[in-house]
């Protein structure tokens, strides 16, 4: 099984508020297409869930955040998803919505329900979840990260590789002038990270590939905006990107 992660930034444009980058997205479920075996999509948030978690300040952690905020969180990602979803059929995969609700309670993932998405995996529908606006119980609410739900799958379904789709070259913006974006000796992005981004940016998706690596699955970062790396990475032909090894 394939887990496949599309990064907000490579699916809309974070500098304008709730706009999608439908030609990328084509192109990019263009290669997931060919794709032969099972797989699993989880997509961020971009500039339409981060707007709105910035306009009414919520996070990760569970807090008492503003109930009008959740709805308007969650409503931003379903309209998100629904473009996935139409991109996804039109280009003949079998788009099966999946909110985190289906596999979350509060934030603890149900483990029977994280089974069954496998299974569904493996029925000719490609399970499609998100990053969204959870309700945490005693009127707490939180940001799922769609980086964490990656981690959250993989330690339980141990997908044959992870990739994660971003829009630089993995932790290079460029491979070829090997500008790295983010200071490991440091634990830190070199480069400033974008203010509408609440669930850590690059520094969430460093950290959930080594925790993934680390339970022993490999893990690639590639660039969507070209797209023909993701089913390279899948085939094992020459690939361009960063690679996470436990």
């Amino acid at each position: 099984m394939i887990l496949i992660k599309l990064g907000g930034s490579i699916i809309t444009n974070k500098e304008k508020p709730l706009s999608s980058r439908r030609k990328t997205i084509n192109n990019i479920m263009k290669q997931i297409k060919k794709i032969k075996e099972p797989k699993i999509i989880v997509h961020g948030g971009g500039s339409y869930g981060h707007y709105w978690s910035v306009k009414y300040d919520m996070h990760t952690k569970p807090a008492k955040n503003d109930m009008r905020g959740v709805a308007i969180v969650k409503n931003s990602m379903v309209e998100l998803n629904k473009i996935i979803l139409d991109i996804a059929v039109k280009n003949r995969i079998n788009a099966y919505c999946l909110p985190p609700t289906d596999f979350m309670n509060g934030n603890k993932p149900i483990k029977n329900k994280i089974l069954t998405i496998n299974d569904i995996s493996k029925s000719e529908l490609t399970p499609v979840t998100f990053g969204d606006a959870l309700w945490f119980g005693q009127k707490k609410s939180y940001i799922l990260s769609g980086d964490v739900i990656m981690t959250t799958i993989a330690k339980i379904l141990k997908p044959r590789l992870s990739i994660f789709v971003l829009n630089v070259d993995g932790v290079y913006s460029n491979i070829k002038s090997k500008k790295l974006i983010y200071d490991f000796k440091k634990d830190r992005p070199k480069i400033a990270t974008n203010s509408m981004d609440v669930t850590g940016g690059m520094t969430r998706k460093i950290t959930e590939a080594a925790k993934i690596s680390k339970a022993g699955m490999k893990v690639f970062f590639v660039n969507g905006n070209k797209p023909k790396r993701i089913s390279d990475a899948v085939t094992g032909k020459k690939f361009e990107g960063t690679m996470f090894r436990s």
